[in-house]
């Protein structure tokens, strides 16, 4: 619990360091163990509160948007669910304080909807990304469910993301017809993770309409 406590508030002090052209760098130096080192490394940024976005461009600029996005996802589902063991056995204490009052209702939505709800909160940003990880932890969801939906439904905004640090990459070549088709792929990424949580919002308030409807309520 100290350790997490101590490297939570360093990784906090230094986070203005936590820059791009660093991690590019470092990443690249290490050779044929480029893509493990950076994976790790996004495991080590998620539990010590890092953003993730950071290394997701990062990873579209050294790897491609196809093994950057792999990566990018693998590592954060990696770190999501440290935290999440982390929170269930041994700091529920301290996240439950940290979480607050968002906690109940983050308790209360797995009850309700189980992975379906970890779903709804990946596609859709309503809570802190690395403080809602441990803060699932605490609730009865299981292990193979959290991860699975957390895989599944952050590929959209990770995709995006990757793609926007390939882009960053290819400008540097100067090839203008690829950055223009690139550019207009980032773009449609973009927008279709902009509107997922419009989307999945209707959805989830189609069946309480419908049950209103069936209920005779006007």
């Amino acid at each position: 619990m100290g350790v997490l406590l101590i490297g939570s508030a360093v990784a906090i002090y230094y986070r203005d360091h936590f820059n791009i052209a660093a991690l590019e760098q470092g990443i690249a130096g290490a050779g044929a163990w480029a893509a493990i080192v950076f994976m790790l490394s996004y495991v080590v940024a998620t539990a010590l509160f890092l953003p993730g976005s950071v290394l997701t461009l990062a990873g579209g600029a050294l790897f491609g948007p196809v093994w950057g996005t792999f990566y990018s996802l693998t590592g954060a589902t990696m770190g999501a669910m440290l935290a999440f063991l982390i929170a269930r056995y041994m700091a529920s204490d301290w996240v439950e304080r940290a979480a607050g009052g968002r906690l109940k209702k983050l308790v209360t939505g797995v009850e309700q909807e189980g992975w379906r709800f970890v779903a709804f909160t990946r596609l859709v940003p309503i809570f802190p990304f690395n403080l809602l990880n441990y803060a699932f932890g605490l609730t009865r969801i299981r292990v193979s469910h959290y991860v699975i939906a957390t895989y599944v439904c952050m590929l959209p905004g990770t995709l995006a993301f990757t793609y926007i640090g390939f882009i960053g990459r290819e400008a540097l070549g100067g090839n203008r017809e690829d950055l223009i088709k690139n550019g207009l792929i980032a773009l449609a990424l973009l927008a279709i993770v902009a509107f997922i949580p419009r989307i999945i919002k209707r959805l989830r308030k189609a069946p309480t309409k419908q049950a209103r409807t069936l209920g005779g309520d006007p």
